[in-house]
């Protein structure tokens, strides 16, 4: 291997190999010891060859990187300099990581003799992240880093066998000078990485054999949880099955769908024999009481290896390919998905009658942001996503629906929603609390020179968080009262309208669903923000006469 490249050389092979394994975004934030991959980006951009994107703040730039890779299904990556800033992008890696996303990490690092030294801004930066990559390299200043770039994009991409797609690091070592020397001749070092051609699921279950075994016939259900895809809307249509999914399976439309499904596992639950499971389930304590039943036959289905999964913890079994999965699920009894729609439809019917007498609040405004939604979708964690995932409906869905359902968190959702809306140029929409708006309102902070998205961001504000006056802590006797309100609420008076004003974005401010309708309505250009404030205080309520409403309309007879 080549041990004497200046850095403006290592730099450029490292950015051809990068393109040539398929890298089209990168995010770069601005750094000294990273000034080589700075100056060969922008080289690389001059030649329209990268979509080069800047932002200072390095967690906003790695999770940039994470929504560009997501929206565009092709691997993303974030330059760094070195010290803490490599640091930085730890909560986006391990997204990455659970949410299987090909994000490359390129961090720029001192030589060899300048570690251990004291040397400014020089830390321990090999193998940083640990078990949340896929595959981590040092590359020695000097160096030529393509072979070790080939490797990786391989390992973020799941081209290796067993191994899940997810993030990678590349720490590159350079030596001063970091800038170029204008005689210094641009090389390009190729490695192509050719990416796989999996078979299509769904083709395969519309082009199968059509007869299945009667004798297999059984109350069963499919769950489709995060990442589940088409495929587990068309198995539920062709058994004839009722379709419990979450709105970011990408699988929640078509008549097998029931949307108020959380619900009616209170009530149909009990007769349910047999679950197959697609995806990822995040969301939904009844399903999870579901999946821990152990009256229940469970299969789920992992064609490949899952991020979030390790063999032998879960109790379901295992199934591989669609012919076995058909074979266990077998067909719906008669009448038993019409039991589903029937409870469904009043269900439904009920909630929205319910809603009609009550002032804005969350169940509300994700329900008008769905409907209004034709292009991309992104769902902030909390409540917002639960409160889509009871009143999204099943005859409409969005371009497609993203959430960091990785490790669930709040942080970084207005940057993965702008690279989202960036990857591929389609307008995106994120409904996000006042929380998870405010933890990444950095986001907003573009450069005069960068990319603007078309991103509209519906912020239901209710001064906290909200999600917990739903669950047991808000059930806790009054002399608690307080104590949950400081430390789980966490209360706040920031005036949203001043800080967009302040990032030089447009902020509009609805009272209404009808007003806030009126805005959905509009197209999306550019970047925006819609608030609208609800209170949290009645919502343990709401949700209790919500339950009360559907328990008085749901008659299930028992088997």
């Amino acid at each position: 291997m080549t041990a004497n490249l200046t850095s403006t050389e290592a730099a450029r092979s490292a950015v051809s190999s990068l393109l040539s394994g398929g890298v089209s975004d990168v995010v770069l934030a601005p750094g000294s010891r990273s000034a080589p991959l700075a100056y060969a980006l922008a080289e690389a951009e001059a030649d329209g060859a990268v979509r080069l994107h800047v932002r200072i703040d390095e967690r906003d730039a790695a999770f940039t990187a994470l929504g560009l890779a997501l929206g565009s299904g092709r691997p993303a990556a974030v330059v760094t300099t070195s010290g803490t800033a490599v640091g930085e992008l730890l909560p986006a890696v391990m997204e990455a990581n659970h949410a299987a996303v090909p994000l490359i990490v390129v961090s720029a690092d001192r030589p060899e003799e300048l570690r251990g030294t004291g040397a400014n801004q020089t830390t321990i930066q090999p193998d940083l992240f640990g078990d949340h990559v896929r595959f981590a390299v040092d590359v020695a200043a000097g160096e030529n880093p393509a072979r070790a770039i080939s490797a990786a994009i391989s390992a973020a991409t799941g081209v290796l066998e067993n191994i899940p797609a997810g993030p990678v690091q590349l720490n590159l070592a350079f030596r001063d000078p970091l800038i170029p020397d204008a005689a210094e001749p641009r090389s390009t070092v190729q490695h192509l990485v050719e990416p796989r051609t999996p078979a299509n699921p769904v083709e395969l279950l519309k082009s199968g054999p059509t007869l299945l075994n009667a004798d297999k016939a059984a109350r069963t259900v499919v769950v489709a949880g995060h990442g589940a895809g088409e495929t587990a809307s068309v198995f539920a249509h062709r058994l004839g099955l009722p379709l419990l999914a979450e709105p970011s399976s990408n699988a929640r439309f078509g008549p097998n769908a029931i949307a108020s499904y959380r619900l009616l596992l209170e009530h149909i639950g009990p007769d349910i024999d047999r679950v197959v499971l697609f995806g990822r389930p995040t969301l939904s304590r009844p399903v999870a009481a579901l999946l821990a039943r152990t009256d229940v036959e469970k299969a789920i289905y992992l064609p490949g290896p899952a991020s979030w999964f390790e063999p032998g913890r879960r109790t379901e079994l295992v199934i591989t390919n669609l012919g076995d999965l058909l074979d266990f699920a077998g067909p719906g009894l008669p009448q038993w998905l019409e039991q589903w729609q029937t409870a469904d439809q009043a269900a439904t019917a009920a909630i929205r009658t319910l809603l009609a007498t009550e002032p804005p609040n969350g169940l509300s405004v994700a329900d008008a942001v769905w409907e209004h939604t034709d292009g991309n979708l992104v769902l902030g964690s909390s409540n917002p996503i639960r409160d889509v995932d009871l009143m999204a409906s099943t005859g409409w869905h969005p371009l497609d629906v993203y959430a960091n359902r990785g490790l669930a968190g709040i942080d970084g959702t207005v940057s993965t929603a702008s690279g989202i809306a960036l990857a591929a140029g389609i307008s995106t929409r994120l409904l996000a609390g006042d929380l998870t708006f405010l933890h990444d309102v950095g986001g907003l902070l573009l450069g005069p020179d960068e990319l603007v998205p078309d991103l509209q961001i519906v912020v239901l504000n209710d001064g906290g968080g909200g999600i917990f006056t739903t669950l047991e802590h808000g059930g806790l006797h009054d002399s608690y009262a307080a104590t949950v309100e400081r430390l789980f609420g966490t209360p706040h008076a920031a005036d949203i309208g001043s800080i967009c004003r302040g990032y030089g974005v447009q902020h509009t401010l609805v009272n209404t669903v009808d007003a806030l309708d009126d805005v959905l309505g509009q197209p999306i250009s550019g970047r925006s923000v819609v608030e609208i404030r609800t209170r949290r205080d009645a919502l343990r309520d709401l949700h209790a006469h919500i339950r009360s409403a559907v328990a008085v309309v749901v008659a299930v007879p028992r088997h």
